[in-house]
């Protein structure tokens, strides 16, 4: 694996997707020398997509955490999503607010870290993984 500098910043593409059997997350990390790291979670819970986005975030939090890097950008296809954790839309919904809460308290380990929204066609790698976890 490779050991984070101090100086990079890493980039974590998350995906989530909900179904009746559950939800999915995928996320890839890429390091600076472009090497990845890849994970692929099926949840046996039932949550709606929107709340399988939040998971997503919140596990590439998690993973970028554990492999010790200092300084993330999160990559995530959700407008919505993006947008609320940025406070440029409003969450009014209670379990939406706790939700943001989470991740800001999870990503405060982080010297810097950010989310943007792309394309979905940009985040294939994740989108692949969350299909997949659906098999495990």
């Amino acid at each position: 694996m490779v050991q984070p500098n101090e100086e990079e910043v890493w980039r974590v593409f998350v995906d989530g997707a909900s179904s009746l059997a559950g939800y999915r997350v995928g996320v890839v990390i890429i390091s600076l020398p472009r090497e990845k790291i890849k994970l692929a979670l099926r949840i046996d819970s039932r949550v709606t997509n929107n709340e399988a986005e939040y998971e997503a975030v919140l596990a590439g939090i998690q993973a970028a955490r554990e492999v010790g890097t200092s300084r993330i950008i999160l990559y995530s296809d959700s407008q919505l999503i993006t947008q609320k954790i940025k406070g440029v839309y409003e969450a009014k919904d209670d379990k939406m607010l706790k939700y943001l809460q989470l991740i800001k308290a999870q990503a405060e380990v982080f010297a810097d870290w950010g989310i943007e929204q792309i394309p979905r066609e940009e985040n294939n790698e994740a989108d692949t993984l969350a299909k997949m976890a659906a098999s495990l």
